[in-house]
């Protein structure tokens, strides 16, 4: 089917796009030998995915994918061959439930034990799920959840070795958030490199801690800040002086979730008349000076990336017009995307000395799920790609594209595996000795709804419009995963 063919019709099945929620209960290690193009021999690393794999707990359908036990991917280059390898993290939860063939654990975004809420009122005992992101950093690979301590994971068998507190950073109970950047010249740190990340404390107020980590793991910077009000924070931004923070317009009433009736992620009320703070942090720890700024930005999950520039700061992020609430009867796998606000790419300027902050729309298409040249994370810069529906009609619809916006243009490239095809987040893997900034690869997998299986796309960063560079096609399927991230180590 042509291009013009698919822009004609709905660009994607229902039936096949709700298969990529299956859950995948194998573990799989092998060379992938099913290859359309060829991989360059300079790509050598190692990307690492994680996201829910098991959308069922012995058959028991959880009720959010959020709530799904984590499962890691690594894809092993070298040499100009590929080798895959997948692990469910291996939490205590896990183990148990596993062993005991049934739920035993409530899930933040509504998944409940059985029996009602005579058997779930009073247990606030989470499961670390350990879903959300997984990173290579310190010599050590992590798997990321933002309500918990980290998981320590075996980079070259994936086997997991147990919760780490980060040579003693973190303390029992402690929450370690799944969104940290790394700064590639830490102004602070004689322009080394210096990954970045923060924890955070709801209640009536709120405490944010920032962490900054050196690049052999040991802690460079520590300090905590206090917020009013409840915060739900996903993700973040930096700048070289500064950590960005969007406090959502939320409402939390903890009762429901008390008395066994929901999840905490659905007692979450997104209250759209009310504004955003956005609260300026200095990475500095001698500089106690906050800044907050008040903006009508509806509800961000994700930034692309932040800069500053004179007296400015900049941050790109994705936001929607409201938030959906998880209801305990809905059914996440028969959503209405027509009836849901699409994420839009805005960015927002503040102006540090007037105190003032504008909103600019970047781009109108529904899209999620950003990434720069690790080398800009911080710094002003010209391009971006991200995940988008196939159509730019500004309706939400499942991603099936892969976009590349040049903010110094506005000119596009759209990268589309409709009808069939779902992407996820797109990595960005600058070549080696690249002299230009959109040099590189981007490697995103891809469901495929028809054959129900996945495959890892590699386009050309400079032309992602033309053919893949290769496509490595896996076996079998990958749920649709969340964040992950590449290191030049190969193991």
């Amino acid at each position: 089917m042509n291009q013009t063919q698919i822009i004609n019709q709905q660009s994607y099945y229902r039936g096949e796009w709700k298969r990529g929620y299956d859950s995948q209960p194998n573990e799989y290690e092998y060379e992938i030998e099913n290859i359309e193009g060829k991989i360059p021999p300079e790509l050598q690393g190692t990307l690492f995915r994680n996201g829910p794999g098991l959308l069922d707990i012995a058959g028991t359908p959880i009720h959010h994918p959020f709530d799904g036990d984590g499962m890691v991917s690594a894809f092993y280059f070298q040499n100009g061959k590929a080798y895959f390898r997948n692990r469910f993290v291996a939490t205590e939860a896990y183990i148990q439930e596993k062993a005991a063939g049934k739920i035993l654990y409530r899930g933040v975004f509504g998944t409940q034990k059985p029996g009602g809420f005579i058997n779930n009122i009073f247990d606030f005992k989470l499961k670390n799920i350990a879903n959300t992101n997984v990173i290579y950093w310190g010599n050590k690979l992590l798997a990321l959840w933002e309500a918990a301590e980290p998981h320590l994971l075996n980079p070259q068998t994936l086997e997991t070795i147990g919760i780490d507190y980060l040579d003693g950073v973190l303390q029992p109970g402690d929450s370690w958030a799944a969104h940290p950047w790394v700064d590639p010249h830490s102004i602070l740190d004689d322009a080394q490199p210096c990954l970045v990340n923060f924890s955070i404390s709801p209640g009536l107020s709120s405490k944010i801690t920032v962490f900054e980590l050196a690049p052999d793991g040991k802690i460079l910077r520590r300090h905590s800040h206090i917020i009013p009000g409840f915060s739900f924070i996903h993700d973040f931004a930096i700048t070289p002086n500064y950590c960005v923070f969007f406090q959502n317009p939320v409402n939390f009433n903890p009762l429901p979730f008390l008395l066994g009736l929901k999840g905490a992620g659905e007692c979450v009320e997104f209250q759209p008349n009310k504004p955003t703070r956005v609260i300026l942090i200095p990475r500095d720890p001698s500089n106690k000076q906050m800044k907050t700024f008040m903006v009508d930005s509806g509800f961000v999950f994700h930034h692309a990336n932040a800069f500053e520039r004179e007296d400015q700061v900049c941050i790109d992020s994705i936001a929607y017009a409201t938030l959906p609430q998880v209801k305990p009867n809905s059914d996440y796998k028969e959503v209405n995307f027509d009836n849901l606000d699409p994420g839009r790419l805005w960015r927002f300027t503040l102006n540090l000395s007037a105190e003032t902050v504008e909103r600019q729309l970047l781009e109108n298409t529904c899209c999620e799920f950003p990434a720069v040249n690790p080398d800009k994370v911080g710094r002003d810069y010209r391009y971006l790609f991200i995940g988008a529906t196939h159509q730019d009609n500004g309706r939400n619809a499942p991603l099936q594209a892969i976009m590349k916006l040049d903010l110094k243009t506005g000119q596009r490239q759209l990268h589309s595996f409709a009808p069939h095809g779902y992407v996820s987040e797109p990595i960005f893997v600058p070549k080696p000795d690249a002299t230009a900034e959109d040099e590189g690869w981007i490697l995103t997998l891809v469901y495929n709804g028809k054959d129900h299986r996945s495959s890892l796309a590699i386009l050309d960063g400079k032309n992602i419009a033309g053919q893949p560079v290769a496509l490595l096609h896996l076996k079998h399927h990958i749920p649709y995963g969340l964040h992950g991230s590449w290191t030049s180590e190969v193991f």
